[in-house]
């Protein structure tokens, strides 16, 4: 195991990649007035990220928030990786810390992808058996990656049978202009639809008509084509 905060920048600047850094900036929107303004990427698939995210499980907190605090992209996701990975192995003391630090510094959990690696992993783990008040309070802010973790976080609840947080957040969003949160909830409520089918079309049959159609597209997207329509045309 590596410790070395210099060692992990190094060992990510060496596995960069230049075209990929250009397709990735392209993909994840970093142009002026998009989500992913001023993003920088090295270009490292996230597999070779969680690889040496792997090899560094035991850098301290103050360096894992340097990462964080870094534009470029692939120090967040590794130093997001590194959170998931201790708070796996970690004691219920360590596992609560984990859980502080990334509340902490949710700001900069500022992406698709870094929520994604990261929310249902940690809070919505953490979160299952306890007061998940904090998911509403993100799920109702202005910042469109703290929406996300709200309702990504509850990808946990529904894997264990747990859907009403789900749906009450999905209702929550269903103002929101963002289609990444559109994305996200029709991806969270298709997840329900697997487990309960039941619960997934009671949600449906109650706001199709005003959902964003991003969202209800996501939702209804495993099912079959009449039933699509049906959803679609209602």
């Amino acid at each position: 195991m590596i410790n070395s905060y210099t060692d992990l920048i190094k060992k990510l600047k060496k596995s960069s990649n230049k075209e990929r850094a250009k397709s990735s900036a392209w993909f994840f929107k970093t142009g002026k007035g998009q989500y992913g303004e001023g993003d920088i990427f090295l270009g490292i698939t996230a597999p070779e990220q969680r690889k040496i995210a792997h090899q560094f499980q035991e850098l301290s907190f103050i360096d894992i928030k340097r990462l964080l605090k870094s534009k470029i992209h692939e120090h967040r996701f590794v130093a997001l990786e590194i959170l998931v990975m201790r708070y796996e192995k970690g004691s219920d003391q360590e596992k609560k810390e984990v859980v502080n630090f990334y509340i902490k510094n949710i700001d900069r959990v500022n992406n698709w992808d870094l929520v994604d690696t990261s929310a249902s992993y940690i809070l919505g783990h953490f979160l299952y058996d306890k007061d998940k008040k904090i998911l509403y309070k993100l799920a109702r802010s202005k910042n469109i990656w703290k929406k996300r973790v709200a309702i990504v976080s509850t990808a946990y609840f529904i894997s264990q049978g747990h859907y009403k947080d789900t749906i009450n957040i999905a209702e929550i969003l269903l103002p929101e202009k963002h289609d990444l949160i559109h994305k996200a909830t029709g991806w969270m409520l298709r997840e329900v639809g697997k487990k309960s089918i039941v619960t997934e079309l009671a949600f449906l049959d109650k706001y199709c008509n005003i959902m964003p159609r991003t969202m209800l597209r996501y939702a209804i997207e495993r099912f079959e084509q009449n039933k699509r329509a049906y959803y679609l045309n209602k």
